[in-house]
């Protein structure tokens, strides 16, 4: 499928009464950048689901716009696992290298988790630096967080703090400033105790 038919194709799935007449207008005009963002914004503004999500990335790849595609594959996962998002600051020189934006490292955290043995049990999650490439050794900002295990993740709510480690060295800490899942769970399960 051609990339103007695939973002008409998502301009279809946006919900009724939202405004999606200029993505036409823009297709016409070979502005398929411009019609992407406004149907990129409208999924981040609206409730979008799985398959609208799936059909923006499609055209974002056909565009050779890699961050968009893989933000179009974040907010997927976001739509079937929930939505985590925090301030995180980085301890100064506890990193050398800046935190890639686009959800390419996965950290580890200490989110109340407990092992067998009373030790802290650290969760791994993909990091998305918001409204910025990359978050710089020693910097802060909006981050993300795509756990590898969701249901781990469900008794944090805004306000809860976390560490983020390398290792078990801390490297950064964090508040959650939004936790939000899938209906029809549980969002504030206690974690498991060892």
């Amino acid at each position: 499928m051609d990339v103007p038919e695939l973002l008409r194709q998502a301009a279809r799935q946006v919900p009724a009464g939202l405004p999606v007449a200029d993505v036409d207008s823009y297709l016409a005009h070979g502005e398929w950048e411009t019609a992407l963002d406004v149907l990129l914004d409208l999924g981040d503004a609206h409730p979008a689901t799985t398959s609208f999500w799936r059909t923006l990335g499609d055209a974002a790849h056909g565009m050779r716009l890699d961050r968009s595609a893989a933000w179009c594959a974040w907010r997927r996962r976001e739509v079937l696992h929930g939505v985590i998002r925090a301030e995180l600051r980085l301890l100064p020189g506890a990193r050398r290298h800046p935190i890639p934006g686009a959800g390419r490292l996965r950290s580890l955290w200490n989110i109340g988790l407990v092992t067998p043995a009373g030790e802290p049990g650290l969760a791994v999650a993909l990091i998305w630096v918001e409204f910025a490439p990359d978050l710089p050794p020693g910097g802060r900002g909006s981050v993300r967080l795509a756990p590898l295990t969701a249901a781990d993740w469900r008794h944090l709510g805004p306000g809860d703090p976390i560490t983020m480690h390398d290792g078990r060295a801390v490297c950064g800490a964090a508040v959650i400033t939004e936790a939000a899942f899938p209906a029809g769970r549980d969002h504030r399960r206690r974690p498991p105790a060892g």
